[in-house]
């Protein structure tokens, strides 16, 4: 998968709301996938280029992500993708075990066969990307691992606050590679979570989303600090 936006033409044919809440719904997937790396820059001109828009909506969209921190202005007319600073990076993380956990311990009474061999099939491929060195490919799917499983819960508003999360530490997924692939922690904690869900074991499930977003964030943690200018300490 190209860092690019996988939004076209097609994907606009029937769309009957407005243009510019187009491209902010696929830049924002695009974001949570880690379909782009911190430090990318997003051109208005190419992302209207790649969803098939004027330039209007594009940079409507990309105002509207700047706003909510998604993206960040590194000059008046330069949009690009930030890391996330330590702080930053702790208080999602710490937002995040608490609400992915929550979604999937609420979730669990609600999976079925169809649910499990779903995971089963979404994990083969990420292996299989991992085994290639398609580190993109894989966070695609990593997304879709995970929503497969808070979806469960059946509550939108918790839904909505984790996919908030997500844009935000999406791109910074990218520094998880190639580490988390030779170790394979997610792996690991991936398939104790399809066993917990075929068992119906609801604390099993929370504990192994729970370790699966704390081993990313040492890692996270240790690129953020190799960074120059990182802070040298940090909270927790």
């Amino acid at each position: 998968m190209s860092e690019d936006t996988t939004g076209s033409q097609a994907d606009l044919e029937g769309y009957q709301g407005r243009l510019s809440d187009f491209v902010y719904e696929a830049l924002k997937e695009q974001l949570a996938r880690g379909a782009y790396s911190p430090g990318r820059k997003l051109p208005i001109r190419t992302v209207a280029e790649t969803l098939g828009v004027g330039s209007t909506p594009a940079r409507e969209a990309i105002n509207r992500l700047v706003f909510e921190g998604a993206l960040v202005m590194a000059g008046p007319k330069t949009v690009i993708v930030p890391h996330l600073d330590l702080a930053d990076l702790y208080e999602v993380t710490q937002m995040r075990l608490a609400l992915e956990g929550l979604a999937a311990e609420k979730g669990t009474a609600n999976a079925t066969d169809g649910t499990v061999q779903a995971l089963l099939n979404i994990q083969k491929k990420i292996n299989r990307s991992l085994e290639e060195k398609r580190y993109r490919d894989a966070l695609h799917d990593n997304k879709e691992f995970h929503f497969t499983i808070y979806r469960l819960c059946g509550m939108p508003h918790l839904l909505a606050t984790i996919e908030i999360l997500w844009l935000r530490v999406g791109s910074s997924f990218h520094d998880l590679y190639p580490e988390f692939a030779e170790q394979r922690y997610g792996v690991h904690n991936h398939m104790v979570a399809i066993e917990g869900l075929a068992d119906k074991d609801a604390s099993a499930v929370r504990a192994a989303i729970e370790n699966d977003i704390r081993d990313g964030y040492r890692s996270l943690k240790r690129a953020a600090l190799s960074r120059p200018g990182a802070a040298a300490t940090l909270a927790g």
